[in-house]
């Protein structure tokens, strides 16, 4: 039997039993959209494809124990120092075991990495609208990957058990005993008794490698399946309308261009651990609860955290017997938890308010979104106050300012940032959308001067070319506007208030958007010659 018909009967058994064939007609040519801001999703897929595949490595040479023992490796200003074995562990690992060091710094490069991947990429679905329907679901998926890796990246710093990780440890065991009631039972759970016990790291392997990776794997699956099922969201342009994708098919073209940029991926994340250090933790030390280094920074995903202890300020009531620690309760619990939860609900937010519940397959410029916009530019703002707030020591430090100066100035920016970045950015999409309106109507600046008979200069304007005529064209959604309500009697009643919030937060959506051009607009944008 010759090896093409091996190959055909292997095909046909194989189709017989799990049906291939049908399922590949189906998909073998779905068409993905050609756009670099598309790639950020799958820059977050790779990392943690290579995030599990260190990790199995890593977990061969680990060990998950607080208990004490004496170092006795090869780095020689450890040895005969008593620390844990979690500890030593580590530092066998990177010092010990052949391409330890390589593959702890490629894990820890691609955790940073994954996390930061996520970011961009929900950020780029919020400003180009791509959450509205029929995608919301994906949105709360994405929103529950972020909250994860954020979770799952401090896990893993904190394992190695030495000195810089268990101090944001301590911090946590802080921020556990400042939830009412509940707190001292929590941290007691958490960490088998009194901080730091011996049974924490053993718990908190299992859930490093096995509980959150597991929801991780289910979460980034079943995103896929939704976006495999739903078409792909795309800029709008020529021939493309919110009925087909325009891009290339999944086989040949899609899938060479997406293996090689995994390749891509995995070889830049390798080139950052081989010549860029992370995480030293012999340098740092193993962990005693009496020290804490100086000038101690946790990874770039968990700093506003950070500085939103550092900000606020020294506030605890009594209660009931019990002490409400507010200066840990609100700045730790309180503003993460509504943080996510704002982001998770946005979608259903801007529906309410813009009364919108049609299909969206095309994406928006943020531009022609200015309200949407500028609120993501002012979160953005707010987060890097906070994230540079948990620096605020090292800043002071570093340009010989008082610490409270800093301190103060980011307590302040924690208000007025966003509201100057909410007020700035909305004016400059405004002004972008009049820019645009502007080379439509009047062509663009073509930069040569033409002298008339009668002896006028005047400066000659190319017409744009159907694309970005096509794509600079406002349409203003009038349907959308809602006007202001009016009462005969004007009572303050719950429900006329909320009509009152809607309208206006209507206004502030609509009366200052854009939209894609109309079909009929298409058509003539696309005879217009270049």
């Amino acid at each position: 039997m010759n090896k093409r018909a091996l190959m055909t009967d292997s095909e046909r058994a194989l189709d017989e039993r799990l049906g291939s064939a049908a399922f590949l007609r189906r998909n073998i040519r779905k068409v993905f959209p050609e756009q670099w801001s598309f790639l950020l999703g799958e820059i977050a897929l790779y990392s943690f494809m290579l995030l599990v595949l260190t990790g199995v490595f890593l977990s061969l040479f680990f060990k998950p124990s607080e208990e004490d023992t004496v170092y006795d490796g090869s780095y020689a200003l450890l040895r005969g120092a008593k620390v844990s074995e979690a500890y030593a562990s580590t530092i066998d690992i990177s010092f010990d075991v052949r391409g330890g060091l390589l593959v702890r710094q490629i894990h820890h490069w691609a955790a940073v990495l994954f996390v930061a991947a996520i970011c961009v990429h929900l950020m780029r679905i919020f400003f180009t609208g791509a959450f509205r329907k029929p995608r919301e679901i994906n949105w709360l998926i994405g929103t529950t990957l972020f909250a994860l890796a954020v979770a799952e990246g401090f896990g893993g710093y904190s394992l190695p058990d030495d000195l810089l990780s268990g101090t944001g440890l301590r911090i946590f065991q802080g921020i556990l005993l400042s939830i009412p009631i509940v707190g001292t039972y929590l941290s007691f759970f958490v960490f088998g008794g009194e901080f730091p016990g011996h049974q924490f790291i053993p718990r908190l392997f299992t859930v490093h490698i096995l509980l959150i990776p597991g929801i991780l794997i289910a979460l980034i699956t079943a995103h896929l399946m939704i976006i495999w099922h739903q078409k792909h969201t795309q800029w709008p342009g020529p021939k493309r309308t919110g009925h087909n994708v325009v891009g290339s098919p999944t086989f040949p073209q899609f899938l060479t261009h997406t293996i090689a940029f995994q390749l891509y991926v995995a070889g830049l994340i390798t080139l950052l651990a081989a010549w860029v250090q992370i995480n030293p933790i012999w340098l740092y030390g193993p962990y005693r609860p009496d020290a804490v280094s100086s000038g101690s920074q946790p990874d770039w995903y968990v700093g506003f955290l950070e500085g939103s202890l550092r900000l606020m300020p020294r506030i605890s009531w009594s209660f009931a017997g019990h002490t409400i620690a507010w200066n840990a309760l609100v700045p730790a619990v309180l503003l993460p938890m509504a943080f996510f939860t704002l982001i998770a609900l946005y979608p259903f937010f801007e529906r309410w308010v813009t009364g919108d519940d049609r299909p969206h397959h095309l994406c928006d410029r943020p531009r022609n979104a200015p309200t949407r916009t500028a609120l993501g530019m002012a979160a953005i703002t707010w987060y890097g106050n906070l994230w540079a707030a948990g620096g605020n020591d090292v800043i002071a430090a570093v340009f010989k300012i008082p610490l409270e100066y800093t301190t103060w100035f980011f307590r302040i920016g924690f208000f007025a940032f966003p509201v100057i970045a909410f007020v700035v950015t909305r004016r400059i999409c405004l002004s972008l959308q009049r820019s645009d309106a502007q080379a439509v109507e009047e062509g663009i600046e073509s930069g040569i001067i033409k002298r008339l008979p009668t002896g006028q200069y005047i400066e000659v304007h190319d017409r744009p070319r159907p694309e970005q005529a096509m794509i600079a064209q406002a349409v203003h959604p009038d349907d959308l506007v809602r006007p202001l309500p009016r009462h005969i009697i004007p009572l303050p009643t719950p429900n006329r208030i909320i009509a009152q919030i809607q309208a206006r937060l209507n206004q502030a959506y609509t009366k200052y958007a854009a939209e894609t051009p109309t079909p009929e607009e298409r058509r003539e944008l696309e005879k217009r010659p270049d």
